[in-house]
């Protein structure tokens, strides 16, 4: 299976909160929610059609316990992100997580990158990672993802936790689409190639 990454981002590059206030308020966030006012009908479009093709989903703990908090109560059958998300197998990266409640799930406690590469060799079409930063960080340094979807919000907030934080691997990523909403989010779809190359503009003469 491929391992894909979808990721909402702020024009300055915060991940943190982006569905409701409540939802990450660690380091004394206080800006979530800032993704609720661009979900137009593109936005559903995108989300639903990745869901489809998603056969599992892989998250970090905190994205994991925001879910799990959630996505149960949604019960109705014709909401295509909650059917897929209840029904099928769930895989979170923790090393305090004892027990998960929610249907389907099997906690990786141990070595999650060498776990998540015998993920992919089942079969299947794709492993799903929304959110996640911290993980999603760790993996793209193992190169085990094969998709980076970032979904750039037209809005800056001035500080929160970041994708692309201070200290992350290098990584180059080669474009393969890009897609504009009707609200202004902008999406990037890339996939990691390699390391970076480095080189230098010639001096004029």
């Amino acid at each position: 299976m491929r391992l894909t990454l979808t990721e909402f981002l702020t024009l300055d590059g915060v991940v943190q909160g982006p569905g409701m206030p409540e939802e990450d308020t660690s380091g004394g966030f206080t800006r979530g929610g800032w993704s609720f006012p661009y979900a137009d009908e593109d936005f559903g479009r995108l989300m639903t059609g990745w869901f489809e093709e998603a056969d599992a989903f892989l998250l970090g703990r905190r994205t994991y316990d925001i879910f799990a908090a959630h996505w149960p109560r949604v019960t109705d059958p014709a909401d295509p992100i909650a059917t897929k998300l209840n029904a099928l197998p769930k895989y979170v990266a923790s090393r305090t997580l004892r027990t998960a409640e929610w249907r389907n799930t099997t906690i990786l406690s141990d070595d999650v990158p060498a776990r998540v590469a015998e993920l992919k060799k089942r079969p299947g079409r794709e492993i799903g990672i929304s959110g996640s930063a911290e993980l999603a960080r760790s993996l793209l340094a193992e190169g085990l993802i094969d998709e980076v979807r970032l979904l750039f919000h037209p809005v800056v907030l001035g500080g929160g936790k970041k994708l692309f934080a201070e200290g992350i691997a290098p990584l180059a990523l080669r474009l393969t689409r890009v897609e504009t909403t009707a609200s202004g989010i902008v999406l990037h779809v890339y996939e990691p190639a390699g390391a970076p190359e480095y080189g230098s503009f010639p001096a004029p003469e």
